[in-house]
């Protein structure tokens, strides 16, 4: 991808803005090059005593006029171009957000939250301000520089010459010290991007560092990057600080050379007082188009470097998409076929299943267990396509799952995951966050089934209580509880609960499955649970343990075969005797 490509679509789309901001700065630029020229006239008229008071009074409101246009303009070129730079910020925003939503789970393994934030927040900005005050800017070097030249030769073109001597050296400026604030700001957007996630990591373990008394050790980390972030944008200022005076030295010697040669040829009559003075005030004018140029290529390579950044993120392909997809399928009914499963994570990690197969017609209810790090939530990861299981070894409905498209999956098959995310909204909106017009008391039968209900209406604000950021505010069991909720409230043909109900003692746990089985009677549920009591009604179970699948059968089967669930079950009954429980 070029670095641009991204933003021309915006560009295009926004031409008439663009043009119209052009051209009331090109107004703009004619309205302060008209001054000089009428000083010019007042100055050699005045000199010559060849104008009355009428006339001033008549220059001064020609003077006046044109600083009120410049005004009126400049406010109208600011709102269209700068405007449109904050639109373009916002649509390349919405569009990193939208590729984000894209991408699989295996790059958000891998990426931190706060590189992400810096992305969109940083970068972003660096891109808008290139369009913007940069786009500008670039404007008033063409414009100004053209213009200010032309009617400084009219005026002498000996002193022109003169006067541009030191000019030439700012290219050789420009290109040296370009090269290196390119370089230099790239490293210290990577050292924000490295300080906001260690920031957001802290915060969002803010908990736990408190709980371990880790405050001090979290401080030094945090000061570290910090002290980094420092030393990087240190290191920019000091090329910048040396970029800018030196580029205003060079345009000081060329007002030295303006009032030494401009001065003499004023008192020997070459030039007028007026040419002068208008001389002395285009050069003025040219002081603007050559700090520009330092502006410019400042803005410029942190717009470039920042857009390479983001470049790079959007070249990446999501690896779950619907190029295989069938439009043609709108639902699912429910019935599931694993078929010979072989997968592992990546090229060189170590086989997670080996030939596994198993089937569960539609309506039915499938149990599975298995020891620790077995592969339960792996398979379920499999099945709702977090990850991309190997062609035809996951059938739904009898099709390859890679043909149904991935609205209809994740419409039609929820997942209530160990790993509970509760937004910072209501628990009523966080209930309907699958269905946001759901009215109020689907939301409230949904509670009930989960559970919930009861506890919801003891907060003093029931269902309009807004819960802190993940949910921090409620206990495990609570969320794990809202999140069953937010699940049947989308009433899928496939739920599957991925140890949703470890943070519940047994007798609620209990209690949640007698309501699934009434509410989704003739509907597909798959149940991830370490409690026997969570699956002992399933309608097949199904035990995996070294990569393949040990055991299957229902729950008396299985016990009657003397296995590993038989071995599970008994070492449960054992836990629940101590703790005067039923199993």
């Amino acid at each position: 991808m070029r670095t641009f490509d991204k933003v021309l679509p915006y560009l295009k789309k926004s031409y008439k803005q663009i043009l119209g901001g052009i051209a009331m700065l090109i107004l703009v630029d004619i309205a302060q090059l008209a001054v000089p020229k009428v000083m010019q006239y007042a100055i050699d008229h005045i000199q010559s005593r060849s104008i009355d008071n009428t006339g001033l009074i008549y220059i001064a409101l020609i003077i006046v006029a044109l600083a009120i246009a410049v005004m009126v303009l400049r406010f109208f070129w600011r709102i269209l171009i700068i405007g449109n730079s904050h639109k373009i910020e916002q649509s390349l925003r919405q569009d990193f957000y939208n590729h984000l939503l894209k991408l699989s789970q295996n790059f958000f393994n891998k990426s931190k939250t706060g590189d992400l934030m810096a992305y969109a927040t940083n970068d972003l900005g660096s891109v808008r301000m290139l369009f913007g005050m940069g786009f500008i800017a670039a404007m008033d070097i063409i414009f100004m520089t053209v213009a200010s030249f032309s009617f400084m030769l009219s005026i002498n073109f000996r002193l022109t010459a003169l006067a541009i001597i030191p000019l030439p050296f700012l290219s050789f400026t420009i290109s040296y010290f370009g090269k290196r604030m390119h370089k230099g700001f790239a490293k210290v957007q990577e050292s924000f991007a490295t300080l906001s996630g260690r920031i957001q990591e802290s915060i969002s373990g803010i908990r736990i560092v408190k709980a371990f008394v880790q405050e001090k050790a979290e401080l030094e980390k945090v000061d570290e990057v910090s002290v980094n972030f420092v030393q990087q944008n240190i290191k920019l200022a000091k090329i910048s600080g040396i970029f800018h005076p030196f580029m205003s030295f060079v345009i000081s010697t060329s007002m030295i050379i303006t009032l030494l040669f401009g001065g003499r040829a004023a008192i020997r009559g070459e030039i007028t007082i007026g040419e002068f003075i208008a001389f002395f005030s285009y050069l003025g004018m040219l002081v603007w188009p050559m700090i520009a140029i330092g502006m410019i290529v400042d803005m410029y390579q942190r717009g470039t470097a920042s857009l390479k950044r983001l470049n790079a993120i959007f070249e990446i392909k999501p690896e779950i998409d619907d190029t295989d997809a069938d439009s043609s399928i709108t639902e699912i009914k429910g019935s599931i076929e694993i078929r010979n499963l072989n997968f592992r994570y990546g090229e060189g990690l170590p086989l997670i299943f080996s030939d596994v197969s198993a089937k569960l017609d539609a309506g039915k209810t499938l149990a599975v267990v298995g020891r620790t790090g077995s592969g339960k939530t792996s398979l379920i990861e499999l099945l709702v396509r977090i990850y991309n299981p190997p062609r035809e070894s996951i059938l739904i409905d009898g099709r390859d799952i890679y043909e149904i498209p991935l609205n209809v999956l994740r419409r039609d098959m929820v997942l209530v995951p160990q790993d509970i995310f509760l937004f910072s909204d209501t628990i009523a909106n966080n209930i309907r966050l699958g269905n946001p017009d759901t009215p109020d008391e689907a939301v409230f039968n949904a509670a009930k089934a989960a559970n919930v209900y009861n506890e919801i209406m003891e907060f003093e604000q029931g269902f309009e209580t807004v819960i802190g950021e993940r949910g921090v505010t409620l206990s495990g069991g609570q969320k794990q509880r809202v999140a069953i909720a937010r699940a049947l409230l989308t009433d899928p043909q496939i739920l599957i609960l991925d140890d949703a109900l470890s943070a519940v003692d047994t007798k609620t746990e209990r209690h949640i499955l007698e309501n699934l089985i009434k509410v989704r009677q003739g509907k597909t549920t798959i149940i991830i649970a370490h409690r026997i009591s969570s699956i002992q009604h399933a309608d097949k179970i199904i035990v995996l343990g070294d990569g393949v699948i040990l055991e299957r059968g229902t729950h008396q089967s299985l016990v009657d075969q003397g296995g590993l669930y038989s071995e599970l079950v008994e070492k449960q009954r054992i836990r629940a005797r101590i703790e005067g429980e039923e199993l």
